[in-house]
């Protein structure tokens, strides 16, 4: 079991190394940590996903004691860090986040805050993806995310996790004092890009605007989405194996 006090912890986002979620989870965290480091993208990289930059060179900026930026996608990020960076000692946890915003039900295959979690464990390194839910992103509340982060951390540690698997973790939008605890749930449903706003530029061609709209089901009892409209923090793990075995078995009898 990780020593969370002796640890050593890499934090990334997809929001970039300025947004206010990053500080967010670096005030929650250091108190907690051994050793805090910081590598997010330069600037916001929002719905990137598990994306890496492959036909440009990237470049690392050194920030401050033990905080760089790379002009990249958060995948980037943490591949840089633990490669070229935390060259002397890997990490022992990679935390992503805290996003503005929640990364719940279909929300994972666009998000790159659960990208940078996906490339930790794809590393071999144990990761979580952290997001604060929000229905005004004008009154965020961090200080639910800042209060509960090492409450579910320290949880998750201690109860431990298989390789090959990372958790998403999603803080309601609520005061803290009004979460009503820590819900382990599945992913749920919630698919972005239904609803499209079409407009002309000045030059008289056509444009299209993906938009924050979702369809979306929070009443799917033990969904991610059903606990954080009930104030509690969910908790899901997610697999790196994306193989449906059921399916798998049954087109193995049927076309072996």
């Amino acid at each position: 079991m990780m020593n969370l006090k002796k640890a050593r912890v890499l934090l990334s986002n997809d929001d970039g190394i300025h947004a206010p979620g990053l500080k967010a989870l670096e005030d929650a965290i250091r108190p907690h940590v051994g050793e805090l480091w910081v590598c997010a993208p330069e600037t916001e990289q929002s719905a990137t996903s598990h994306s890496l930059t492959l036909r440009r060179p990237l470049r690392i900026r050194h920030v401050s004691d033990h905080k760089y930026a790379v002009d990249g996608t958060p995948t980037d990020a943490v591949l840089l860090a633990v490669s070229q960076i935390m060259t002397d000692k890997r990490p022992d946890l990679v935390l992503s986040g805290i996003n503005r915003g929640g990364n719940l039900g279909e929300d994972v295959t666009y998000s790159g805050t659960v990208a940078a979690a996906m490339e930790g464990a794809l590393l071999g390194i144990p990761s979580v993806a952290l997001s604060q839910v929000y229905q005004d992103r004008h009154t965020v509340k961090w200080a639910t995310a800042r209060k509960w982060t090492p409450i579910v951390l320290k949880k998750l540690i201690k109860q431990g996790w298989p390789s090959g698997i990372f958790i998403n973790v999603n803080f309601p939008d609520v005061l803290s004092t009004k979460v009503e605890g820590i819900e382990v749930c599945a992913q749920g449903r919630r698919k972005i890009g239904g609803a499209l706003t079409k407009g002309t530029d000045p030059r008289g061609d056509d444009y299209f605007w993906i938009g924050p709209q979702r369809d979306e089901d929070k009443y799917m009892r033990g969904s991610d989405l059903n606990a954080v409209n009930s104030n509690q923090v969910s908790v899901t793990p997610l697999a790196l194996d994306l193989t449906h075995r059921g399916t798998l078995k049954k087109l193995k009898d049927g076309l072996g």
